[in-house]
């Protein structure tokens, strides 16, 4: 196991690690709640340092990110373990699983042979996503810094529950950050992460954009009877609007029943439909549909002339006609990087 980065040493063997906002109290042989973090001796180490669960070449659509180099190839990995632990989690077997157990039985892919494999691949970059990446906070410092070194690029799929001296950690050696926003009240974040307060979800949003410069994509997976009020879906318009500015993407995304909330319904596209307006209605200038592939939502259109721009086909960029970033009927610039 590799010495973990942000924790703090305390009397009696104990530790507090500072990861993500639980801070959890780490008892000499014990770890915390996402699992991933254990003290021994009264030092906290990474249970899963390059403790790959999962690893494919995908499309940057994927995550979903529609503004960052459309079209690319990114090596995507994740391991195991989460400090949320979402009931409908469509990658539970990671997410959930006994990370002791399954991290015990991969082997260690370094950073060198991660930056290998993205370029053997011609991959634009690394993307950590899958389960939640911020419990990898040092192999992906390690893997980003050695990636930017290589002219690779770095992707977080993240929950954004992540502490300050974490996202300073990484901030200088990831590019972009696709970030959850599972609704906006506390009963939807107590429903989902378990948690009761989701303003550090919030503030790693803007720091990761104001302090880092990341591109930064928000994506809310429309929850049938949890997150998908007109007020709540106002409420996070209004709140990227206000806060990240209108021209973040927005990503509503169609639920499907998997896990824990096998027993609900897919997300009707009315909903999403509806959600999609109320971003519009908010003064957001690009907000897409997932999960139906074919809708005209999944595609991006100018914000000046309403002229189509790109056309997707659910992970697939199908046609592109910007030139650089900017329109080619009105020279409007697209923000993004393209």
């Amino acid at each position: 196991m590799k010495e973990a980065s942000l924790y703090e040493s305390l009397p009696r063997h104990q530790a507090r690690c500072q990861v993500c906002p639980r801070r959890c109290l780490l008892l000499e042989g014990k770890s915390g709640y996402c699992k991933t973090r254990a003290n021994q001796g009264g030092k906290v180490f990474s249970r899963i340092y390059g403790k790959v669960g999962s690893l494919a070449i995908s499309p940057i659509e994927k995550k979903p990110m529609y503004h960052f180099y459309p079209g690319s190839l990114w090596l995507s990995l994740g391991s195991y373990g989460c400090n949320f632990r979402c009931p409908g989690c469509q990658n539970w077997e990671l997410a959930h699983g006994d990370v002791e157990k399954e991290a015990g039985r991969e082997r260690v892919l370094s950073p060198d042979k991660l930056v290998e494999m993205a370029l053997k691949g011609r991959c634009k970059g690394i993307s950590w996503t899958y389960n939640e990446p911020t419990l990898w906070l040092e192999y992906i410092r390690d893997g980003a810094k050695l990636a930017k070194e290589n002219g690779l690029l770095a992707n977080c799929a993240t929950n954004g529950y992540i502490t300050n001296e974490a996202l300073d950690f990484i901030g200088p050696f990831v590019d972009s950050f696709r970030m959850d926003l599972k609704g906006f009240s506390r009963g939807t974040y107590s429903c989902l992460a378990h948690i009761d307060d989701f303003s550090p979800v919030l503030k790693a949003a803007k720091g990761a954009k104001e302090k880092w410069g990341m591109q930064v994509e928000i994506i809310t997976n429309v929850i049938p009877g949890i997150n998908d009020s007109e007020d709540e879906l106002g409420d996070i318009a209004t709140w990227i609007g206000d806060h990240l500015g209108t021209d973040t993407p927005w990503h509503v995304t169609r639920f499907y029943p998997h896990f824990h909330l096998s027993h609900l319904p897919p997300t009707p596209v009315e909903t999403l439909e509806r959600g999609r307006e109320i971003g519009f209605e908010a003064g957001l200038h690009f907000v897409y549909l997932g999960n139906v592939p074919g809708h005209d939502g999944e595609n991006t259109y100018c914000p000046g002339c309403r002229k189509l721009l790109i056309r997707r086909h659910h992970f697939d960029v199908v046609e592109n006609h910007l030139r650089g970033s900017l329109c080619p009927a009105c020279g409007s610039k697209v923000p993004g990087k393209f």
